[in-house]
């Protein structure tokens, strides 16, 4: 059955609904100002689970300077803006709450909330209910431009594969290949080649340069590879 939650059990159950996340965590908020908590949760359940998606829904483009940058610093999110959001509803692959309560600090210090956690884990009432929140975040994701097929002007574009990447043991500048990844400039490739250890640790990400273990089967940093891993092909996934 569903349960009913208070303006503290929103709050427990929203992290809760982070830490259990398995595949993705959908965060649907008209307001955000997020506390270092839940930016915490987020961060640290991305760097751990590479193949988890994070969707952030609002209406208000009008965030506060370090919720603005922390988002930048997490190019894994997925960001959409729905001009008419009003609902509230925050969930993973098992869970979601409705509640009354924004993704907003005050809403969580000072305000009087409800909400109702269902779960997609039962038989009856629960599951179906959780089948159709499933389905309406689908239809918010999609005209806010989160997947394809958007419908509303301020959808973000498709990603595209980028043009630019960077050899990971020398950090030469490099063309990127969507279809067959050659990490390595000619002179790294040559020495490469003596050994043709895929597994060989190198010094730094193929498409953003930046200072990380990889290798030539995994040449992407793990936020780089949530970011282009539908957009590029590579030989150990």
């Amino acid at each position: 059955m569903a349960k009913f939650l208070n303006t503290q059990g929103v709050s427990d159950a929203l992290i809760k609904i982070i830490k259990d996340a398995k595949k993705r965590i959908v965060i649907i908020s008209p307001y955000l100002q997020i506390n270092d908590l839940i930016k915490e949760e987020i961060r640290y359940k991305v760097d751990t689970s590479r193949d988890i998606e994070v969707w952030l829904i609002y209406r208000e483009d009008k965030l506060r300077q370090n919720d603005r940058e922390w988002l930048d610093s997490m190019p894994s999110i997925k960001k959409g803006l729905s001009r008419k959001l009003h609902a509230k509803c925050y969930m993973n692959e098992k869970e979601a709450i409705l509640t009354s309560m924004n993704l907003y600090e005050y809403s969580q210090s000072n305000n009087y909330e409800m909400g109702v956690l269902v779960s997609s884990s039962f038989l009856g009432n629960d599951n179906d209910a959780y089948k159709e929140i499933h389905e309406e975040s689908l239809k918010l994701a999609l005209m806010s431009g989160i997947i394809q097929g958007t419908t509303e002007k301020e959808a973000a574009p498709v990603l595209q594969a980028p043009e630019k990447g960077y050899c990971i043991r020398c950090k030469a500048d490099l063309p990127v290949n969507p279809t067959q990844l050659d990490p390595y400039c000619r002179r790294c490739k040559a020495i490469w080649n003596r050994f043709k250890n895929e597994k060989y640790e190198e010094n730094h990400c193929h498409t953003c340069g930046n200072e990380h273990t990889t290798t030539k089967a995994k040449p992407l940093c793990p936020a780089c590879y949530r970011k282009y891993k539908d957009v590029l092909e590579f030989a150990v996934s």
